[in-house]
């Protein structure tokens, strides 16, 4: 997180990556109109632009398969999450569990997770089950792997100072290993989020018949390539939408991490504190 002051310099970073997209439009623009590139197969940016206008305001279609998708992406992304962290805590608390259980989450993980696709589909129909249960699965190995690893890498100085005042173990872990861990978590439920829309896309190519991955077959399938592109920038919408939201979370929950954030954090505590005194 940048300080407050390094934000009276966004202009200075912003404007460059500005100025090249304008630039790689016009280029794609100039080379689609001067017949250099097949209209067919690549459109122009204004023609996907039309489309973007078409599907969100003149017709709104694209709602409807927006809100499906995300809904799909999240619940998926809810369940696999809880399980991984179920099982990756359970497995740090026991070698043994951890011994068991660990193979079985590698054997998923190195599984291509379109191949798991047809089966899905036929375990869970056509219907929002198949893609809520694709993406549960994509997303469960980054986040079981990254929080085992967050909760087995912890200070042993800090570990015997908590001990030495007469911890118990389950305050060295709630209050030690835990919040230690939380970094790493959080890194990889961003990655489980965003991987977590990736299965759900890719079960509704698979089948489906609603979704944006849906949409965007149709149009390819009718070489309406403007639509298709316009529906592809919405999954990158989507999946902006996932990361950012999970960054917030990130930003407020692990906030020992950013200098700003500690002390506003500190500053409220310490408000709280003497309001509560003065009482």
């Amino acid at each position: 997180m940048h300080e407050p002051r390094d934000f009276l310099f966004w202009p200075a970073r912003v404007l460059p990556h500005l100025a090249l997209l304008v630039a790689l439009l016009g280029l794609w623009e100039w080379a689609v109109a001067s017949g250099s590139v097949d209209t067919i197969m690549v459109p122009r940016p204004s023609a996907i632009m039309a489309a973007i206008f078409e599907l969100y305001v003149t017709k709104g279609s694209i709602y409807q398969h927006f809100f499906i998708t995300l809904a799909e992406a999240v619940f998926g992304f809810l369940i696999g999450a809880g399980v991984a962290i179920a099982l990756a805590v359970s497995s740090s608390l026991s070698e043994n569990f951890e011994r068991y259980v660990s193979p079985y989450a590698v054997v998923l993980n190195v599984t291509p997770g379109i191949a798991l696709t047809p089966i899905i589909i036929a375990w869970f129909g056509y219907g929002m089950g198949s893609k809520i249960a694709l993406a549960a699965v994509i997303c469960f190995f980054p986040i079981f792997v990254n929080t085992l690893t967050g909760l087995r890498q912890t200070d042993p100085d800090r570990e015997e100072l908590f001990r030495s005042f007469g911890a118990s173990r389950r305050q060295v872990f709630t209050q030690l290993r835990v919040p230690a861990a939380l970094p790493l978590m959080f890194a990889g439920l961003k990655i489980g989020l965003t991987t977590a829309l990736i299965g759900a896309v890719v079960a509704e190519f698979a089948q489906a018949t609603a979704g944006v991955g849906v949409l965007m077959s149709r149009f390819s399938f009718a070489l309406d390539m403007a639509s298709s592109l316009a529906t592809l920038l919405s999954m990158t919408l989507i999946g902006l939408l996932l990361f950012y939201t999970m960054e917030f979370l990130d930003d407020r929950v692990v906030f020992w991490r950013r200098d700003a954030r500690m002390s506003a954090v500190s500053r409220a505590r310490a408000r709280a504190w003497a309001s509560g005194a003065e009482k």
